[in-house]
């Protein structure tokens, strides 16, 4: 195990500071990746596959590798520290849009999961870089620290599928596959992102957090009791609303692409696809990350449990739209935008939940099976939402990620009641 990394109180707050600088760059630079990976993953498995039933493979294939990939970096920062931990994601994700690109060039279906599923185990160090912003943070900015880490996503994430067209009119320009033209931007970012935390992730945030514990400086803000029911919850929330998202958005371009069909008569071009595709994950991804920081100081002043049933709400509303407009290319935005809505108010709650509720011996074990099974879980969302559009349409669909959405609301009094407990 790596040395700890001793900090006094002073130092620890320019630290922090500058961890969540570099963190909130890095997720700028990652958000690029996986803006392009959403949008085209699933073209390019319905292409090579000849199947819009396995379309949602694609999909699949991100969350399996980062939920594969999940535990082991979570280990690998408990022991070496987070920055080899996201550095190490980097290069996995790295490897795998190489991989992306020579399958679309051979049409190998199998070598196209083969990279997705390398994409999505770089995609597990974008996730635990959330965990990372909490490290050094005080207990009462966990949830805004968090979540300007996650809010940084926007910039890169919207900027991807935006970046589907001039990709495409690059990518056919010096003879790329179709569909692949801006995964060039996803190397470059990926790239970018590496260098950035090898230099300037210094001093390791969770090497140096673990060094105050032990020193006992500000041990009481920083040790809390371990509340391992509401652990529970919180990662049941997480997982939920990961699988309602992911199920929905998985399956979106599809769709999509049928309804840019529809709208051209049926002689619609890649870059008419990719235009209304790229525009509606765009506003998805907006809606996932671009108010996360409203959502964390809300989750700080009002508490971790309304927050977690605000953005269920924010799903319901979502369905809604889902259901009853989802033959309107503005309705199907709208039922995104507020998809990644509820998503982000969920998930930086829950996150924040997460790390309250457990003691710091368990916090990163946790953490890493947070997102381990939340990934799986929406893996297996994904697989079996390519089947339910198929057999019921886009409206089915929204009806059946509706069934989760009520069991976190069912379940959350015994989340909200158990951490009532074990604070009295």
């Amino acid at each position: 195990m790596s040395a700890t990394v001793a900090l006094d109180p002073q130092r620890r707050v320019r630290v922090q500071r500058r961890t969540v600088l570099t963190l909130a760059a890095g997720q700028v630079l990652g958000g690029i990746a996986f803006g392009s990976t959403v949008s085209l993953g699933a073209l390019l498995a319905a292409d090579l596959s000849g199947s819009d039933a396995l379309s949602g493979l694609a999909t699949a294939a991100t969350t399996l590798g980062a939920a594969i990939c999940a535990i082991p970096l979570a280990r690998m920062a408990q022991a070496l520290g987070r920055r080899r931990a996201l550095t190490l994601g980097n290069l996995f994700a790295l490897v795998g849009v190489g991989i992306v690109i020579f399958a679309a060039a051979i049409r190998s279906f199998p070598l196209l999961i083969v990279g997705i599923l390398l994409i999505g185990a770089g995609n597990a160090g974008n996730l635990q870089a959330r965990f990372a912003a909490t490290d050094l943070a005080a207990p009462a900015h966990r949830g805004r620290d968090l979540s300007i880490v996650v809010w940084s996503t926007t910039v890169g994430g919207v900027t991807g599928p935006l970046m589907l067209g001039p990709g495409e009119a690059l990518g056919q320009i010096i003879g790329m596959p179709p569909n692949t033209g801006s995964y060039l931007f996803s190397l470059i970012a990926q790239a970018a992102a590496f260098v950035l935390y090898i230099v300037a992730l210094r001093p390791d945030p969770l090497l140096s957090a673990r060094g105050l514990v032990d020193t006992g400086a500000t041990a009481t803000a920083l040790a809390v009791q371990d509340r391992p029911r509401v652990a529970r919850y919180a990662i049941l929330a997480v997982a939920g609303s990961h699988v309602v998202m992911v199920a929905v958005m998985a399956m979106t371009p599809v769709h999509l692409s049928h309804m840019a069909h529809a709208m051209h008569g049926g002689h619609a071009t890649s870059q008419d696809v990719t235009a209304l595709v790229g525009t509606t994950i765009a506003i998805h991804v907006a809606g996932m990350y671009a108010l996360s920081p409203v959502f964390g100081i809300l989750a700080d002043r009002w508490g971790r449990m309304r927050v977690i049933l605000l953005g269920q709400a924010l799903f319901a509303g979502a369905l809604g739209f889902a259901f009853f407009a989802n033959e309107d290319a503005t309705g199907v935005m709208v039922a995104l935008g507020l998809l990644g809505l509820g998503w982000s108010a969920s998930t930086v709650a829950g996150a924040a939940l997460l790390t309250e509720a457990s003691a710091p011996r368990l916090r990163t074990k946790r953490q890493g099976l947070s997102d381990s099974l939340m990934s799986f879980a929406a893996a297996g969302a994904a697989v079996l939402a390519g089947g339910v559009l198929d057999l019921f349409a886009y409206a089915g669909l929204a009806v059946a990620a509706m069934v989760v959405v009520i069991g976190i609301v069912v379940l959350s009094p015994a989340g909200r009641l158990a951490r009532i407990a074990a604070e009295g």
